[in-house]
């Protein structure tokens, strides 16, 4: 289906067994859409509903005129919840950058959402803390990765209006971190790991899991850690 914001239009599928259970939410990383969760799609839709969506310039979604930045795209989100009609609250999944998204989302419109689960998601303080312990070719790499969806600034700018949006929320969190990430050295991936740890400090419940097979897509990598996080937060429902 197609959802009507503003000026543009946003590509949305919902799929599932309707249980009764809360539908699952799905956020895509930087430059990624709907497609990127095709790997787990299937297992979850058996779960409950499974609500998938392309960003705005992306997959089969028209281009906003709008800033690329987290605070923007959760209010499209927000619109494409009403626009299928799904059940409130719902749990949200977010993956890289659209656990920036998710986490957003998450302390905006807390009555929205019921339980949160992050993918190897991008934390607020990843330029000061993480980027510069990486070496100047993975540092000149990322930099310029910036062309798919909004670009460097408004990437930044999205990490420094979750730093400005932090804070607790009562929602059960699960934190899945890569733990074999691409040319990251073994110091690397302590500290990256470390870092996602910290982001259980946002919520009163929080769990930390380590996908220790799995590089950045550990939906791709490891499905069943994500299949497993979803059970277990569809279990207290």
């Amino acid at each position: 289906m197609f959802i009507q914001i503003n000026d543009f239009k946003l590509f949305a599928k919902l799929v599932g067994e309707n249980t009764g259970k809360p539908t699952i939410v799905m956020d895509a990383g930087y430059g990624d859409y709907s497609k990127t969760w095709d790997s787990v799609i299937s297992d979850l839709s058996l779960l409950t509903d499974v609500l998938i969506y392309d960003r705005a310039g992306l997959g089969k979604s028209e281009s906003s005129s709008k800033p690329r930045t987290s605070i923007e795209m959760i209010k499209e989100l927000r619109e494409v919840v009403k626009g299928t009609k799904i059940k409130l609250p719902f749990i949200l999944v977010g993956h890289s950058f659209g656990g920036v998204n998710a986490r957003m989302y998450a302390t905006e419109y807390p009555k929205d959402v019921c339980g949160l689960i992050l993918v190897d998601s991008t934390p607020e303080d990843y330029r000061e803390r993480f980027l510069p312990t990486m070496s100047n070719e993975f540092q000149e790499a990322y930099n310029k990765q910036f062309v798919h969806e909004g670009n460097y600034d408004e990437f930044m700018e999205s990490l420094k209006q979750l730093k400005t949006s932090k804070r607790k929320i009562n929602v059960p969190l699960i934190v899945l971190s890569a733990g074999k990430k691409a040319h990251y050295s073994t110091k690397s991936q302590e500290l990256w790991n470390e870092m996602q740890r910290d982001i259980l400090e946002i919520s009163t419940n929080g769990e930390l899991v380590i996908a220790e097979n799995s590089a950045h897509y550990i939906q791709n990598d490891e499905p069943e850690f994500l299949v497993n996080a979803v059970k277990r937060l569809l279990s207290r429902f």
